[in-house]
Protein backbone atom coordinates (compact mmCIF):
# COMPACT_ATOMS: atom_id res chain seq x y z
CA UNK A 1 0.00 0.00 0.00
CA UNK A 2 1.39 3.65 -0.71
CA UNK A 3 0.05 6.75 1.10
CA UNK A 4 -2.49 8.13 -1.65
CA UNK A 5 -3.93 4.37 -1.81
CA UNK A 6 -4.05 4.17 2.03
CA UNK A 7 -6.10 7.47 2.37
CA UNK A 8 -8.66 7.24 -0.47
CA UNK A 9 -9.21 3.61 0.35
CA UNK A 10 -9.91 4.64 4.10
CA UNK A 11 -12.15 7.92 3.08
CA UNK A 12 -14.44 5.37 1.20
CA UNK A 13 -14.02 6.90 -2.11
CA UNK A 14 -17.34 7.22 -4.44
CA UNK A 15 -17.15 8.77 -7.90
CA UNK A 16 -21.28 10.19 -9.17
CA UNK A 17 -21.75 11.57 -12.54
CA UNK A 18 -24.34 14.08 -13.68
CA UNK A 19 -25.49 14.64 -16.76
CA UNK A 20 -23.25 15.71 -19.53
CA UNK A 21 -23.50 20.02 -20.23
CA UNK A 22 -23.52 20.88 -24.17
CA UNK A 23 -23.64 24.64 -25.04
CA UNK A 24 -23.42 27.17 -27.75
CA UNK A 25 -23.67 30.66 -28.63
CA UNK A 26 -23.46 33.05 -25.25
CA UNK A 27 -24.01 31.20 -22.57
CA UNK A 28 -23.30 31.06 -18.65
CA UNK A 29 -24.06 28.54 -15.77
CA UNK A 30 -23.82 29.17 -12.43
CA UNK A 31 -23.36 26.23 -9.94
CA UNK A 32 -24.53 25.79 -6.45
CA UNK A 33 -21.13 25.48 -3.69
CA UNK A 34 -21.18 21.59 -4.62
CA UNK A 35 -20.81 18.96 -1.70
CA UNK A 36 -17.46 16.52 -1.65
CA UNK A 37 -15.23 16.97 -4.86
CA UNK A 38 -16.43 18.81 -8.09
CA UNK A 39 -14.70 17.72 -11.51
CA UNK A 40 -15.43 18.46 -14.97
CA UNK A 41 -13.75 17.91 -18.52
CA UNK A 42 -13.82 19.32 -21.98
CA UNK A 43 -14.70 16.78 -24.31
CA UNK A 44 -15.15 19.11 -27.16
CA UNK A 45 -14.67 23.38 -27.76
CA UNK A 46 -13.73 25.79 -24.58
CA UNK A 47 -15.15 27.54 -21.96
CA UNK A 48 -14.19 30.21 -19.42
CA UNK A 49 -14.53 28.52 -15.64
CA UNK A 50 -15.07 31.57 -12.52
CA UNK A 51 -14.66 30.33 -9.05
CA UNK A 52 -16.46 32.51 -6.20
CA UNK A 53 -13.19 33.89 -4.57
CA UNK A 54 -10.74 33.47 -6.77
CA UNK A 55 -8.98 36.73 -8.02
CA UNK A 56 -8.95 35.34 -11.94
CA UNK A 57 -11.34 33.00 -14.18
CA UNK A 58 -9.57 29.68 -15.86
CA UNK A 59 -10.02 29.40 -19.45
CA UNK A 60 -10.94 26.08 -20.07
CA UNK A 61 -9.96 24.30 -23.58
CA UNK A 62 -10.59 21.20 -25.23
CA UNK A 63 -9.11 18.42 -23.51
CA UNK A 64 -8.84 20.28 -19.89
CA UNK A 65 -10.30 19.15 -17.05
CA UNK A 66 -10.45 20.42 -13.32
CA UNK A 67 -11.38 19.85 -9.44
CA UNK A 68 -12.81 22.02 -7.20
CA UNK A 69 -12.05 21.36 -4.02
CA UNK A 70 -13.95 23.21 -1.66
CA UNK A 71 -17.38 24.09 -1.58
CA UNK A 72 -17.09 26.90 -3.35
CA UNK A 73 -20.18 28.50 -6.20
CA UNK A 74 -18.99 28.60 -9.31
CA UNK A 75 -19.84 29.56 -13.15
CA UNK A 76 -18.95 27.93 -16.44
CA UNK A 77 -19.29 30.12 -19.54
CA UNK A 78 -18.58 31.20 -23.02
CA UNK A 79 -16.80 34.54 -22.04
CA UNK A 80 -16.93 36.97 -19.24
CA UNK A 81 -20.01 38.80 -19.51
CA UNK A 82 -22.38 36.04 -20.55
CA UNK A 83 -25.62 36.19 -18.00
CA UNK A 84 -25.48 33.51 -16.30
CA UNK A 85 -28.81 31.17 -15.07
CA UNK A 86 -28.96 28.54 -12.47
CA UNK A 87 -28.13 25.38 -13.36
CA UNK A 88 -30.67 23.51 -11.15
CA UNK A 89 -33.33 23.69 -14.09
CA UNK A 90 -30.62 23.13 -16.44
CA UNK A 91 -29.66 20.02 -15.30
CA UNK A 92 -33.22 19.12 -14.38
CA UNK A 93 -34.23 19.75 -18.10
CA UNK A 94 -31.73 16.96 -18.86
CA UNK A 95 -32.80 14.56 -21.77
CA UNK A 96 -31.19 11.02 -22.21
CA UNK A 97 -28.54 12.32 -19.54
CA UNK A 98 -27.45 15.59 -21.60
CA UNK A 99 -28.24 18.84 -20.16
CA UNK A 100 -28.67 21.96 -22.94
CA UNK A 101 -27.91 25.72 -22.81
CA UNK A 102 -27.28 28.09 -25.24
CA UNK A 103 -28.07 27.84 -29.08
CA UNK A 104 -25.72 25.17 -30.77
CA UNK A 105 -23.55 22.52 -29.34
CA UNK A 106 -20.40 24.72 -29.73
CA UNK A 107 -19.20 23.41 -26.13
CA UNK A 108 -19.17 19.42 -24.50
CA UNK A 109 -18.37 18.79 -20.52
CA UNK A 110 -18.47 15.46 -18.94
CA UNK A 111 -18.67 16.01 -15.15
CA UNK A 112 -19.70 14.68 -11.73
CA UNK A 113 -18.22 14.78 -8.15
CA UNK A 114 -16.42 12.65 -5.52
CA UNK A 115 -17.88 12.01 -2.12
CA UNK A 116 -15.70 10.77 1.24
CA UNK A 117 -16.01 9.66 4.32
CA UNK A 118 -16.02 12.18 7.47
CA UNK A 119 -12.02 12.87 7.66
CA UNK A 120 -11.63 13.47 4.03
CA UNK A 121 -11.75 17.24 4.80
CA UNK A 122 -8.54 16.75 7.39
CA UNK A 123 -6.78 13.83 5.33
CA UNK A 124 -7.06 14.91 1.91
CA UNK A 125 -9.06 18.04 1.06
CA UNK A 126 -6.77 20.06 3.32
CA UNK A 127 -3.73 19.18 1.38
CA UNK A 128 -5.00 20.62 -1.60
CA UNK A 129 -5.46 24.03 -3.28
CA UNK A 130 -9.29 25.18 -4.10
CA UNK A 131 -9.11 24.34 -7.93
CA UNK A 132 -6.40 22.04 -9.55
CA UNK A 133 -6.72 22.99 -13.09
CA UNK A 134 -5.29 20.45 -15.62
CA UNK A 135 -4.57 21.12 -19.19
CA UNK A 136 -4.73 18.58 -22.40
CA UNK A 137 -0.97 19.25 -22.64
CA UNK A 138 -0.10 18.01 -18.55
CA UNK A 139 2.08 14.70 -18.16
CA UNK A 140 -0.47 11.95 -17.49
CA UNK A 141 -3.06 13.69 -20.36
CA UNK A 142 -3.30 11.01 -22.54
CA UNK A 143 -4.07 8.55 -20.05
CA UNK A 144 -6.81 11.59 -18.30
CA UNK A 145 -8.17 11.45 -21.91
CA UNK A 146 -8.77 7.70 -22.18
CA UNK A 147 -10.47 7.29 -19.26
CA UNK A 148 -12.98 10.73 -20.12
CA UNK A 149 -13.46 9.03 -23.17
CA UNK A 150 -14.36 5.75 -21.69
CA UNK A 151 -16.61 7.54 -19.42
CA UNK A 152 -18.31 9.18 -22.43
CA UNK A 153 -18.52 6.20 -23.99
CA UNK A 154 -19.97 3.77 -21.24
CA UNK A 155 -22.65 6.62 -20.61
CA UNK A 156 -23.55 7.20 -24.32
CA UNK A 157 -23.74 3.54 -25.38
CA UNK A 158 -24.94 2.17 -22.16
CA UNK A 159 -23.94 -1.45 -22.19
CA UNK A 160 -24.33 -3.74 -19.27
CA UNK A 161 -22.99 -2.48 -15.78
CA UNK A 162 -21.92 0.67 -17.60
CA UNK A 163 -22.79 2.97 -14.62
CA UNK A 164 -20.91 1.14 -12.29
CA UNK A 165 -17.56 1.30 -14.96
CA UNK A 166 -17.69 4.65 -15.47
CA UNK A 167 -17.90 5.33 -11.84
CA UNK A 168 -14.75 3.51 -10.93
CA UNK A 169 -12.97 5.29 -14.43
CA UNK A 170 -13.76 8.63 -12.36
CA UNK A 171 -12.01 7.14 -9.47
CA UNK A 172 -8.96 6.22 -11.71
CA UNK A 173 -9.41 9.61 -13.40
CA UNK A 174 -9.09 11.17 -9.61
CA UNK A 175 -6.38 9.25 -8.97
CA UNK A 176 -4.22 10.57 -12.11
CA UNK A 177 -5.10 13.89 -11.41
CA UNK A 178 -3.79 14.11 -7.87
CA UNK A 179 -0.62 12.14 -9.05
CA UNK A 180 0.26 14.97 -11.43
CA UNK A 181 -0.81 17.75 -9.47
CA UNK A 182 1.11 16.20 -6.22
CA UNK A 183 4.42 15.83 -8.88
CA UNK A 184 3.40 19.00 -10.77
CA UNK A 185 2.96 21.28 -7.35
CA UNK A 186 5.32 19.63 -4.40
CA UNK A 187 4.87 22.77 -2.84
CA UNK A 188 1.34 23.59 -3.18
CA UNK A 189 0.19 20.77 -1.06
CA UNK A 190 1.04 19.74 2.78
CA UNK A 191 0.75 17.43 4.99
CA UNK A 192 1.66 13.70 3.99
CA UNK A 193 1.17 14.78 0.68
CA UNK A 194 3.85 16.97 0.52
CA UNK A 195 6.41 14.68 1.82
CA UNK A 196 5.18 12.24 -1.36
CA UNK A 197 7.58 14.41 -3.37
CA UNK A 198 11.06 14.17 -1.40
CA UNK A 199 11.95 10.40 -2.20
CA UNK A 200 13.26 9.86 1.66
CA UNK A 201 10.10 10.78 3.17
CA UNK A 202 7.87 9.36 0.64
CA UNK A 203 10.01 5.73 1.61
CA UNK A 204 9.12 6.45 5.59
CA UNK A 205 5.50 6.99 4.83
CA UNK A 206 5.08 3.85 2.15
CA UNK A 207 7.05 2.07 5.29
CA UNK A 208 4.43 3.05 8.23
CA UNK A 209 1.52 2.83 5.71
CA UNK A 210 2.79 -1.05 4.33
CA UNK A 211 2.95 -2.05 7.92
CA UNK A 212 1.34 0.08 10.54
CA UNK A 213 1.44 -2.58 13.20
CA UNK A 214 5.29 -2.59 13.40
CA UNK A 215 7.21 -0.91 16.49
CA UNK A 216 8.60 1.37 13.85
CA UNK A 217 11.25 3.95 15.66
CA UNK A 218 12.96 6.70 13.71
CA UNK A 219 16.39 5.47 12.91
CA UNK A 220 14.62 1.96 11.61
CA UNK A 221 12.51 4.34 9.19
CA UNK A 222 16.16 6.33 8.81
CA UNK A 223 17.68 2.63 7.52
CA UNK A 224 15.09 2.35 5.23
CA UNK A 225 15.42 5.70 3.50
CA UNK A 226 19.12 5.22 3.62
CA UNK A 227 19.63 8.06 5.50
CA UNK A 228 20.84 9.13 9.02
CA UNK A 229 18.34 9.46 11.65
CA UNK A 230 18.62 13.53 12.13
CA UNK A 231 18.25 13.87 8.14
CA UNK A 232 14.73 11.80 8.10
CA UNK A 233 13.86 13.65 10.93
CA UNK A 234 14.55 16.83 9.59
CA UNK A 235 13.24 16.64 5.95
CA UNK A 236 10.10 14.52 7.28
CA UNK A 237 9.34 17.74 9.33
CA UNK A 238 9.51 20.31 7.21
CA UNK A 239 7.36 18.60 4.62
CA UNK A 240 4.99 16.62 6.36
CA UNK A 241 5.10 19.41 9.83
CA UNK A 242 5.61 16.67 12.20
CA UNK A 243 7.93 13.87 13.40
CA UNK A 244 8.27 10.91 11.86
CA UNK A 245 6.66 8.86 14.96
CA UNK A 246 3.71 11.79 15.60
CA UNK A 247 2.43 11.20 12.32
CA UNK A 248 2.29 7.27 12.55
CA UNK A 249 0.42 7.62 15.70
CA UNK A 250 -1.66 9.59 13.92
CA UNK A 251 -2.19 7.45 11.40
CA UNK A 252 -2.70 4.68 13.54
CA UNK A 253 -5.09 6.57 15.57
CA UNK A 254 -7.20 7.02 11.83
CA UNK A 255 -6.81 3.27 11.16
CA UNK A 256 -8.50 2.26 14.85
CA UNK A 257 -11.17 4.76 14.12
CA UNK A 258 -12.03 2.91 10.89
CA UNK A 259 -12.86 -0.30 12.58
CA UNK A 260 -14.15 0.96 15.40
CA UNK A 261 -17.06 2.60 12.99
CA UNK A 262 -17.15 -0.37 10.49
CA UNK A 263 -17.02 -3.41 12.81
CA UNK A 264 -17.28 -5.26 16.16
CA UNK A 265 -13.64 -6.26 17.05
CA UNK A 266 -12.73 -5.74 20.20
CA UNK A 267 -10.59 -3.53 20.88
CA UNK A 268 -7.68 -5.12 22.22
CA UNK A 269 -7.98 -7.27 18.98
CA UNK A 270 -8.11 -3.42 16.69
CA UNK A 271 -5.04 -2.55 19.44
CA UNK A 272 -3.22 -4.99 18.18
CA UNK A 273 -3.85 -4.66 14.37
CA UNK A 274 -2.63 -1.35 14.31
CA UNK A 275 0.85 -1.15 16.53
CA UNK A 276 -0.31 -0.96 20.27
CA UNK A 277 0.35 -3.93 22.58
CA UNK A 278 -2.95 -3.35 24.86
CA UNK A 279 -5.93 -1.83 24.97
CA UNK A 280 -4.73 0.73 27.47
CA UNK A 281 -2.39 1.78 25.05
CA UNK A 282 -4.72 2.20 22.56
CA UNK A 283 -7.13 3.93 24.43
CA UNK A 284 -4.80 6.66 25.81
CA UNK A 285 -3.13 7.88 22.24
CA UNK A 286 -7.48 7.80 20.68
CA UNK A 287 -8.49 10.05 23.79
CA UNK A 288 -4.65 11.84 23.23
CA UNK A 289 -5.69 12.30 19.73
CA UNK A 290 -9.47 12.64 19.15
CA UNK A 291 -10.30 14.05 22.56
CA UNK A 292 -12.82 10.69 23.36
CA UNK A 293 -12.41 7.29 23.87
CA UNK A 294 -12.64 4.33 21.65
CA UNK A 295 -15.75 2.79 23.10
CA UNK A 296 -17.25 6.76 23.20
CA UNK A 297 -15.86 6.76 19.48
CA UNK A 298 -17.55 3.44 19.01
CA UNK A 299 -21.52 4.33 20.57
CA UNK A 300 -21.08 7.67 19.10
CA UNK A 301 -20.67 6.30 15.74
CA UNK A 302 -23.69 3.64 16.04
CA UNK A 303 -25.87 6.53 17.63
CA UNK A 304 -25.44 8.89 14.41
Amino acid sequence: MDPLEDVLALLDTRSHLSSSLVAGGRWAVRFKAPEGVKFNAVRRGGCLLRVAGADEPIQLAEGDCYLLTRPLEFTLSSDADAVAVEAGPVFAAAENGVARTGEGEDVLLVGGSFSFGDRARALLLDALPPVIHVPAGSGEAGTLQWALGQIDRELRQRPMASTLVARHLAVVMLVHVLRLHFAREPHAVSGWAAGLADPVVATALTSMHTAPERPWTVAELARVGAVSRSTLAARFKDTVGQGPLDYLTQWRIELAAERLRGGTETLATIAGAVGYGSESALSSAFKRITGTSPRTYRNQHRAG
